[in-house]
């Protein structure tokens, strides 16, 4: 008898391994896979003899397939949407991994989601979104496709009305310290030898807002070093697009004709417009986002997100991490530290003259390790230069 009952709480052992205890249910939110090899027990010679079984080896994550969509721009925009892409596009043709990009039919979140949706229905499981305009966007479709990760770069998901963040655990943020390459920006220029410099902005967003104050900080930290500030000033306009636009172009050119020498362009696609007011005035432009030195002559430097390193991080480290996020539910901030904004310092992007790569190597090592603390504060900085916000 004792016999019997041994061998029926064998029997009720195994086929636990086969359906999974009830105590232990999977959270219905999650995607399960079915196994690749079923449990097995080995026959016996006795029933008093234990009998042995195999334990499956743990299912491999799903395949990556990579899909990232654009915002108002393209692919091929210079600055944003370019710079994400082309991480998607490292990371997946070094890994086999297959990848696609798709452009909303317009700007506005039904489009975007609509765009989001198409990409899954083809097969993406993680979806790469540029900008802040998918901040809405992401927070309902991180809801709605639980299985599929979201990686949310320059935002934080949450309702349209501001009133509830939540980023969940299938989606992973990435911000950037905007502020400390502008500041790179604005203390080269200076310390190259202009003196009137003039800053344009995209739409006063977070990002473009952290990248103009840390280019006046940048600047008034180099006047000051010099013992020049009494003979720096800064105009600090946003345009509230990031297109080319002819009343963009229109504000550059009365700057230049009134004596500004380079102006910052932070804007998407906005760079086009002043880089053509440049042109005709034979001044100078600084890039953002990406190097955009490539585009114009007039541009001497760009201040720099490095999308393309930041999403390889982020794929990198998914892959590593059994296809799940490393900071799933979380946001991160990159900056020097870790390589991810600066400077332009290939051959044919250095256009400074006076300023050389090594002084800004000094400068940018500075920065990363905290020796320079540059403010990311959205209020206006104390500075000694004169600044003129409403120009």
């Amino acid at each position: 008898m004792k016999k019997l009952i041994a061998l029926l709480l064998v029997v009720a052992m195994v086929a636990c391994l086969f359906v999974g205890c009830a105590g232990d249910k999977e959270d219905p939110t999650e995607t399960t896979t079915e196994p690749t090899a079923e449990s097995t027990t080995e026959p016996t010679s006795s029933v008093d003899e234990e009998p042995t079984t195999t334990i499956p080896d743990p299912v491999p994550a799903p395949a990556m397939n990579i899909a990232l969509v654009t915002d108002v721009g393209n692919i091929d925009d210079k600055s944003f949407n370019q710079g994400a892409w082309e991480g998607v596009v490292a990371y997946a043709e070094a890994n086999g991994v297959p990848y696609a990009y798709y452009r909303p039919s317009e700007d506005s979140d039904v489009a975007r989601i609509e765009s989001i949706d198409t990409a899954i229905a083809n097969g993406a499981n993680v979806v790469v979104c540029p900008g802040y305009l998918f901040e809405t966007s992401v927070f309902e479709v991180q809801s709605t496709y639980p299985e599929v990760k979201f990686l949310l770069l320059d935002g934080e998901p949450h309702t349209a009305d501001y009133a509830t963040y939540e980023t969940k655990t299938n989606t992973m943020n990435i911000l950037y310290r905007e502020e400390q390459a502008g500041y790179m920006a604005g203390y080269a220029a200076v310390k190259d030898g202009y003196r009137h410099l003039g800053f344009i902005g995209g739409i006063d967003v977070p990002a473009v807002v952290r990248f103009g104050l840390g280019f006046v900080q940048g600047v008034n930290a180099a006047a000051v070093e010099l013992g020049v500030e009494g003979e720096v000033d800064v105009k600090y306009w946003y345009s509230g697009s990031f297109v080319p636009d002819d009343a963009i172009k229109t504000r550059a050119a009365g700057w230049y004709t009134a004596g500004t020498e380079v102006i910052f362009a932070c804007g998407g696609g906005i760079y086009v417009s002043i880089c053509a007011a440049a042109v005709e005035s034979g001044k100078a432009v600084i890039g953002v986002d990406k190097d955009q030195s490539f585009e114009s002559e007039t541009i001497i430097t760009s201040a720099m997100k490095n999308l393309t390193a930041s999403v390889e991080l982020a794929l990198t480290e998914m892959a590593a991490n059994n296809g799940e996020w490393a900071h799933g539910g979380e946001t991160i901030i990159l900056g020097a530290a870790e390589n991810c904004v600066g400077l332009p310092t290939a051959e044919a992007s250095w256009r400074l003259q006076n300023y050389t790569v090594a002084e800004y190597e000094a400068l940018f090592a500075a920065i990363a390790d905290g020796t320079i603390a540059v403010s990311n504060s959205l209020e206006k900085p104390e500075v000694a230069i004169a600044v003129d916000y409403a120009a």
